[in-house]
């Protein structure tokens, strides 16, 4: 299996998602509305951006705040949301209905996100706090659709800490920054590579009542599709055949006789 070449991109769904979450927050001010900037990254990275002296041949600003920055800090199996590793998933192909795609269950996995909101004061930081928090009690479900193949999942986001951090050192040039960390738990799922596989039309039992070697079989139960062209989301009805052997003789239930086989 290992070898076999699969690209879901479920992480990059995954992060894509967590940001789109926090996109479109907005910073209202007495007669100003602005929106946050959101970028993948480390805090660290804009906090540099903020200690930089602007381009003199730009007499821009350095950075805008407040900002929104967020990053994986973490790739975790989860046990606890764990199914059979032999449970598969069936999908039945659209240009041949005798195959079906197959799968085996997705694999639980949890990422974890630190999110910073960055700003120069206190009452910008907390107006991007509070559009946050009240959504997270303390998770929030987002909805995906994680492998083509399959059907949209309801993935938990989970808000496990809020931290603060007010730096503010050097003298009363140096320039502040109110940082609010926000760390995150999103449930997600691997799903590994589709093999294709044949439909099963026919089912059939044989019963022994002795262990000798080789063993006489005594009943045979056998099923098959009705109509036997079925597809595999057809719901006719089955066709099923009882037959019983005695003395290297088949039993017929219709006539009621043994016939030589």
């Amino acid at each position: 299996m290992l070898g076999t070449y699969f690209y879901n991109e479920i992480f990059r769904k995954t992060v894509v998602g967590f940001g789109t979450l926090f996109n479109n927050i907005e910073l209202r001010r007495s007669n100003e509305v602005m929106k946050v900037p959101l970028a993948y990254g480390p805090k660290q990275k804009f906090l540099a951006r903020l200690d930089q002296n602007p381009d003199p041949t730009n007499r821009g600003v350095q950075i805008t705040l407040p900002r929104i920055s967020f990053e994986i800090n973490g790739i975790d199996y989860d046990p606890s949301r764990k199914v059979s590793p032999t449970q598969t998933m069936k999908r039945v192909k659209s240009d041949d209905s005798s195959k079906a795609d197959t799968r085996f269950m997705p694999v639980p996995y949890n990422l974890g996100f630190e999110l910073s909101i960055i700003s120069k004061n206190q009452e910008d930081g907390l107006q991007v706090l509070e559009q946050i928090l009240p959504f997270f009690q303390p998770h929030y479900n987002l909805s995906m659709k994680l492998a083509e193949d399959d059907d949209v999942r309801d993935v938990p986001i989970v808000l496990n800490s809020i931290g603060y951090e007010d730096d503010y050192e050097g003298n009363f040039a140096t320039r502040r920054a109110i940082i609010y960390t926000l760390t995150f738990t999103v449930k997600t799922y691997l799903y590994g590579p589709v093999q294709e596989s044949k439909l099963i039309t026919k089912a059939i039992v044989d019963s022994y009542t002795t262990t000798a070697t080789p063993a006489p079989r005594e009943v045979r139960y056998q099923v098959t599709p009705d109509p036997i062209t079925a597809d595999a989301d057809d719901d006719f009805g089955f066709g099923e055949i009882y037959s019983e052997f005695v003395d290297n003789k088949k039993y017929n239930p219709v006539t009621g006789q043994d016939e030589d086989l």
